[in-house]
């Protein structure tokens, strides 16, 4: 809000309202050895274009979020918004809205639900969606423990080596205390070999988790590893980046049961790592067990189209001990950004999106190699993401020239202990459709430099 009215006119009618005689007697409840009572050290009195012009200088200094240049990857990306996806989203319906609770009187809401979940089923293939979670990480172990009660096994997880360090942490702590043996299988070389997976799944696999892209920006072969689960009755996980199904293969052609993401780049803004958006579809058949909530549409008794709340085995709609889940909301207001989102792409719009991505990623891993002392550390395909090898402090280097890489993988200790990594050596660059090839050249030549 702009500006806010505090005349002297309305502040007694403002005091009178809550009950007080003075300013001064709002703050009776404060003790008094903690009250401010010394003047303040304030500057002299600006007009308002002084005190706009003023703070706006102010506010230029601040280069973090529009300042620089950002090649930052590790599962949150700079990618473009449309404003349409601002002006919508920030209509006072949406806006505004709370979980509906009697979930039937609120239409609209689970009307935009309802088209969230068909958007997601026809961008992965999947038979359900549900109505969004948190984010990636905690999507993956919901996907876990989805695999845990469909399975009716808790002894072994199966994970690679080459998932976000994250999402691997975030799981081990939710099954720290069920017994469950966490095997992850090495990716020296930057993805995993699918006879390695196999041999380490057997009987007692509840799940086999592949995320792909993985961390490392790198193409695994999940088509493989879920043939090799299946035999043994274990659930195919997978963790796709929403935005390489424009040119990858759909999680559901590769054999999928569950697919989960990060929604943030399907516009959603950096915003300071949250909140964002949690994606979980599966099939058809194991949908009893899948957590949060399930938007359905029917006809009212005047057989006009409505939408009701047609699965929601969360604790608060059900006992305690047959809930899926403690999840107690889902994302809506970043739901309908991806829906919007979505829908303005559409399937062309969504490929253009993962081809710029792609075509402008190689290019850049081009560029970079030609300047001396960088390298890439895996050579395998990859979408928009590659890790890269450089001596000296490369990172700040691109910092100081304005430019933002990384993260640095001796970030996660995880990943430092795996690989050895030593600080500032190794570091994610991706390169997504708002990246210029001039932004991409100024890059290599300010670490060239």
């Amino acid at each position: 809000m702009p500006y806010l009215f505090n005349t002297v006119e309305s502040q007694p009618e403002m005091l009178k309202t809550v009950g007080v005689k003075s300013v001064g007697e709002l703050f009776d409840q404060v003790p008094r050895e903690l009250r401010l009572d010394r003047p303040l050290r304030l500057p002299p009195p600006l007009s308002e274009i002084e005190l706009e012009s003023h703070l706006r200088n102010l506010a230029s200094q601040n280069v973090g979020a529009s300042g620089r240049v950002s090649f930052l990857g590790g599962g949150i990306y700079d990618h473009f918004v449309p404003a349409a996806v601002d002006a919508i989203a920030g209509r006072s319906e949406f806006y505004t809205a709370y979980t509906p609770y009697q979930a039937e009187a609120s239409q609209g809401s689970l009307q935009a639900f309802f088209e969230y979940q068909t958007l997601i089923c026809e961008l992965t293939g999947m038979d359900v969606s549900n109505a969004s979670l948190y984010e990636g990480a905690s999507a993956m172990v919901e996907a876990v423990l989805m695999a845990m009660r469909v399975t009716q096994r808790r002894g072994k997880v199966v994970v690679l080596g080459s998932v976000h360090p994250e999402y691997r942490d975030t799981l081990t702590t939710y099954v720290r205390h069920l017994g469950c043996e966490i095997v992850v299988v090495p990716t020296p070389q930057g993805t995993a070999d699918p006879h390695d997976v196999a041999r380490l799944i057997d009987d007692r696999t509840a799940a086999v988790v592949v995320q792909h892209p993985n961390f490392f920006g790198c193409l695994e072969s999940p088509r493989e590893i879920f043939a090799a689960a299946k035999q043994h009755g274990a659930l195919s996980i997978s963790i796709f980046d929403p935005i390489s199904l424009g040119v990858l293969r759909r999680p559901a052609e590769d054999g999928t049961d569950i697919a989960v993401a990060e929604g943030q780049s399907l516009g959603i803004p950096l915003q300071y790592g949250g909140p964002y958006l949690g994606i979980l579809a599966c099939r058809q058949e194991f949908v009893r067990q899948m957590p949060g909530r399930l938007v359905g549409e029917t006809v009212d008794r005047h057989g006009k189209r409505c939408f009701v709340l047609t699965l929601g085995t969360r604790e608060q709609h059900i006992r305690r001990e047959k809930a899926t889940s403690n999840v107690c909301t889902n994302q809506g207001l970043l739901a309908l950004r991806a829906t919007v989102y979505l829908s303005l792409l559409g399937p062309r719009g969504l490929r253009e999106v993962a081809e710029l991505s792609c075509q402008k990623a190689h290019y850049a891993a081009e560029q970079l190699l030609t300047v001396s002392g960088l390298e890439l550390v895996f050579d395998r395909p990859f979408f928009k993401e590659f890790v890269v090898r450089g001596r000296g402090n490369a990172a700040q280097r691109a910092r100081s020239a304005g430019f933002d890489i990384g993260p640095a993988l001796n970030r996660f200790p995880t990943l430092a202990t795996e690989f050895g990594v030593s600080a500032n050596e190794w570091f994610l660059v991706a390169v997504t459709e708002s990246r210029t090839k001039s932004q991409i050249d100024n890059l290599a030549n300010a670490l060239r430099k």
